[in-house]
C-alpha cells in the first residue's frame, strides 16, 4: 500500500469508537451498581476507549442517560470518606442495552461475512490458475 497521500485517507479502524461509550456505560452498570470512577475503569476493558476515559465525558453521558431514564443515581453517604454518587441501570436502560447488543451482533455478523469473503477471494487469487 502506497504511503503517498496518506493524510487524505482514513486509517482502517479509525472510526469514532466514542459512539460506544453509552452502551459501555450501560454494560458496566448491567453487572452491578457502581460509582463513576469505578465505572470509568470498568468500561476501559471493553476496548472502545483508548487510554484513560475522560471523567468529564463519562459524567456528561451519565447525566444525559439519567435525564433519558436509562440510569438512576443516589448519594451513598455511609462509610468513611466523602459521599459518592452510585449509578444503577434502569429497566429502560436494560432495554436500550439490549437494542445496542442486537445492533452490535448484526454488525459483527456483517463484518464476519465481509472478512470471510475477502479471505476466500484472496485464497482464490493465490491459487495457481490452469492455462489450457
Amino acid at each position: 500500500m502506497s504511503t503517498q497521500k496518506k493524510s487524505s485517507r482514513s486509517t482502517p479502524g479509525s472510526g469514532k469508537r466514542e459512539r460506544y461509550i453509552q452502551p459501555s456505560i450501560l454494560m458496566g452498570l448491567f453487572h452491578r451498581p457502581t460509582y463513576g470512577y469505578e465505572l470509568i475503569q470498568t468500561i476501559q476493558r471493553f476496548g472502545f476507549v483508548e487510554g484513560p476515559a475522560a471523567p468529564g465525558m463519562i459524567y456528561r453521558h451519565l447525566r444525559q442517560m439519567e435525564d433519558d431514564g436509562w440510569v438512576a443515581s443516589r448519594w451513598q453517604t455511609e462509610g468513611v470518606g466523602p459521599a459518592r454518587r452510585i449509578y444503577t441501570i434502569t429497566d429502560d436502560g436494560r432495554e436500550v442495552l439490549a437494542l445496542w447488543i442486537a445492533h452490535m451482533d448484526a454488525q459483527a455478523g456483517l463484518l464476519k461475512n465481509f472478512v470471510t469473503a475477502y479471505r476466500q477471494a484472496a485464497a482464490a487469487s493465490e491459487s495457481p490458475q490452469g492455462d489450457d
